[in-house]
């Protein structure tokens, strides 16, 4: 794992360079989703996750989730075509922090089943070229990474 300014970027997972979003594939043709840490930073403290329902199709680059935080309200967007399998909504429901302190663990988004795995990785990147994009982009925009020490907060 490399730190970058506070920002943790796990070397063994896949990134989408315009998404902020991380990917972890599994066994067979599956893959858990998530905000990147530089992401949940410039996000700021998460008020609401919304969403969408499992077994939902979603065409690569349209969104699986909306996230709502006290500086920005955006989508959470698929890199690849996936139908929904699990959301970690009973973790947030908890927790609406859990991103914002364990973006690559307990904070993950959605768990998901590639419609096309053959070409899931296509415009992803990982190890060295992901941690040398995300130091370009963590040192232009000047982000310093945190991690919430609050309570957990449900939502």
């Amino acid at each position: 794992m490399s730190t970058l300014y506070g920002c943790q970027i796990p070397e063994d997972l896949y990134y989408h360079p315009d998404y902020n979003s991380w990917v972890r594939f599994e066994a067979g043709d599956t893959a858990v989703l998530g905000m990147t840490d530089p992401a949940q930073t410039q996000a700021g403290k998460l008020i609401y996750v919304r969403f969408k329902k499992p077994g939902r199709k979603i065409k690569a680059g349209k969104f699986g989730a909306t996230i709502e935080s006290g500086k920005w309200i955006g989508p959470f967007v698929i890199p690849f075509d996936a139908e929904i399998l699990e959301t970690n909504q009973a973790a947030f429901a908890q927790d609406r922090l859990i991103a914002n302190r364990d973006p690559y663990g307990a904070g993950w988004l959605l768990r998901v089943r590639l419609l096309d795995p053959e070409n899931a990785r296509k415009e992803l990147i990982t190890g060295a070229e992901a941690v040398a994009f995300f130091q370009k982009k963590i040192e232009e925009e000047e982000i310093r990474c945190f991690r919430c020490l609050d309570e957990p907060i449900p939502m």
